[in-house]
């Protein structure tokens, strides 16, 4: 497909960061689960062996001795992430894959599955309706055809939970979360500044530690130490998977204000300039609101309908974001295709305060 692309950049300021931006806490961190389990419901199942022998499996464990059919079921691995610090009845999104075959998942019932960690022991519990993932035609990035995947938000119950707590710490790790001396000292420096007193050393370029003062409690010395604004140049990552067609991307990851006009659609993406009252006024700051004081509207001056697909103009209350960007894009109804050639371009030509790292 041919593009044309126009960027309108303000002069590029240091991007201000907070320490929560750039770097990890040692300890805390999310887990990886996984189970196998049976869909059930499905117009078409996987009709394997596999599969056969998981609904045997399941219907002897019930005391049923009866064959069953595996036409309308399908064998599917099961991922969740734990979160840090989860508690025992916290619900989690569940991810579901067909195994066997390329069947739509889209409807069906996932059974009781349990989920485990790395040591084998079992974590949470999942179970529910399946939603079904579409991505869009690579020829038309309109027309969606669903795959052999889906999800169930809340669809995992936690049963175990992870034994850590910070109650008793006397001191935290940071982990930056790219090796850059300048930025580690920077760290070190603002920190001991802010305290009075040299609480923070950093060991190696990406490792900061940090004692906590005797009159605060950890989780407040962990909040004062996160929200510490940086002037510093060290970007967020945007991973973007081209095969599964998938973008992951921090929620603040700021871009310069830009127009793009392509084949069969203009965005243009911008700061409002509106007061807060102007902003609040439906009349004044027209368009559908996204949420994150984002607004999508027709391009001012297009003879167009407010709402259109094809041109529109975003205003954001704050710098504009990918985030914002991506569901401007999704609400004039683009294609997962036409995201990703556009981050890749705004990457090619610098507006994303982010390093884009491609994934096949």
């Amino acid at each position: 497909m041919k593009f044309f692309l126009l960027t309108l950049f303000l002069t590029l300021s240091v991007y201000s960061q907070t320490i929560k931006d750039i770097s990890n806490i040692v300890g805390i961190r999310e887990n990886q689960l996984i189970g196998n389990g049976l869909v059930v419901g499905l117009r078409e199942g996987d009709k394997s062996p596999l599969t056969a022998q998981m609904l045997k499996n399941l219907m002897q464990n019930s005391f049923l001795n009866s064959a069953v059919a595996a036409d309308s079921a399908a064998a599917v691995l099961v991922t969740a992430t734990l979160p840090a610090f989860a508690r025992q009845g916290d619900k989690i999104k569940v991810n579901v894959s067909a195994i066997a075959g390329g069947e739509k998942l889209d409807g069906g019932l996932l059974v009781l599955t349990q989920l485990k960690g790395i040591d084998g022991k079992v974590y949470a519990i999942a179970q529910g309706r399946v939603v079904g993932i579409e991505l869009a035609s690579a020829k038309t990035n309109r027309e969606k055809s669903q795959t052999p995947s889906g999800y169930i938000y809340a669809g995992a119950i936690v049963e175990k939970e992870l034994p850590y707590s910070l109650r008793n710490e006397k001191f935290i790790t940071l982990s930056l979360l790219e090796h850059n001396a300048k930025v580690a000292t920077s760290i070190e420096d603002k920190i001991n500044e802010k305290y009075g007193e040299n609480l923070a050393l950093a060991y190696d370029t990406r490792t900061i530690e940090v004692t906590k003062p005797s009159n605060i409690s950890i989780i407040r010395f962990i909040s004062e130490i996160q929200d510490i604004k940086l002037d510093t140049n060290m970007k967020n990552k945007i991973i973007i998977d081209t095969r599964k067609e998938i973008i992951v991307a921090g929620a603040d990851i700021t871009i310069n204000p830009v127009t793009i006009s392509r084949e069969n659609f203009t965005i243009r993406i911008k700061k409002s300039n509106l007061s807060d009252k102007a902003w609040e006024d439906p009349l004044v700051n027209v368009g559908i609101d996204l949420g994150d004081d984002t607004k999508v509207a027709k391009i001012p001056g297009e003879l167009i309908p407010a709402i259109d697909i094809d041109n529109a103009l975003v205003n954001t209350k704050n710098q504009p974001t990918v985030s914002d960007l991506m569901r401007a894009m999704k609400t004039m109804k683009l294609g997962i295709t036409e995201i990703i050639e556009t981050i890749k371009m705004l990457d090619n030509l610098g507006a994303i305060n982010a390093d884009v790292e491609m994934v096949r």
